[in-house]
């Protein structure tokens, strides 16, 4: 019996490592290509319909969409491997998608108008402007659709991973100790050193700066709330109004050396806690 259910988590592993894997997401992106330009080349014209009398396939239309697709997705998978490094790695949040989206296909606009002037030049045409910005629009919306059907599952999968799965490596002198987001309370700091509260109450010492901790982990779960401490959002209790505008908070967590002074926002950061606790 526990063969089989040894011989059933290898399995899992596996499909799950092909799952993720480069080679998959290439042929997933690939087969979205190709479904999505015979689609398009399809409904592009009357004669092209497939319950039509005089249908044909649309074979130029089609191997152009193709390259299109190619090009498109090129574009759009350096911009992704750039955003995820520099911003999804640490936030994925409709600001950081947005800004993805439009500058990908900014950088489509860029590579899209001089090669259709080339092109209608070498074909010996004349390129009209208005024919230019309707063709632009529509490569834009198309691409629009095309990249938020190829990107979807990464940006939604990042998002979990940033959410429940990520891990931070508390450093400790010789000690290495790595804990998930969810398993952590805050951090505080005190006499100069940065403790790491888990939610059971117990503290790990850190080699980090406050600062340096504020760099590394994800701030959809973790605020600043000032100088000396960041919290996870999760281990909020109660948030109390005081005088002048300002917030108390409780947190959860019992620590076992009572160290952890009253939590006060100020009246300066009680917006930005209470848009990012919401």
């Amino acid at each position: 019996m526990s063969s089989k259910l040894g011989n059933k988590h290898v399995v899992k592993k596996l499909r799950h490592s092909f799952i993720e894997s480069p080679t998959w997401r290439l042929l997933k992106k690939g087969l979205l290509f190709t479904i999505f330009s015979l689609i398009v080349n399809h409904l592009a014209s009357p004669e092209s319909f497939p319950d039509g009398g005089s249908y044909r396939f649309p074979l130029e239309g089609f191997l152009f969409t193709i390259v299109l697709c190619i090009l498109i997705g090129i574009i759009a998978e350096l911009n992704f491997k750039h955003y995820k490094k520099t911003y999804f790695s640490k936030k994925v949040e409709i600001v950081s998608i947005s800004r993805y989206m439009a500058s990908t296909l900014a950088y489509i606009t860029i590579l899209y108008i001089p090669i259709n002037i080339i092109i209608n030049i070498l074909a010996g045409g004349n390129t009209e402007f208005y024919y230019l910005l309707i063709g632009l629009l529509i490569t834009l919306l198309l691409s629009f659709i095309l990249i938020g059907l190829a990107y979807a599952q990464d940006v939604y999968y990042l998002y979990k991973l940033s959410i429940k799965d990520a891990e931070i490596t508390i450093e400790s002198g010789a000690k290495t100790t790595k804990l998930t987001y969810e398993n952590i309370a805050c951090f505080y700091i005190e006499n100069k050193i940065v403790y790491t509260v888990q939610n059971n109450g117990t503290t790990i010492n850190t080699d980090f700066t406050l600062n340096e901790l504020e760099e590394k982990i994800n701030d959809q779960l973790f605020f600043r709330v000032n100088r000396k401490m960041i919290i996870h959002k999760d281990a909020v209790d109660q948030i109390e109004k005081i005088e002048n505008g300002k917030l108390r908070i409780r947190l959860k967590t019992t620590v076992e050396n009572h160290a952890i002074p009253e939590i006060t926002i100020s009246r300066y950061k009680r917006k930005a806690f209470m848009n990012w606790f919401q």
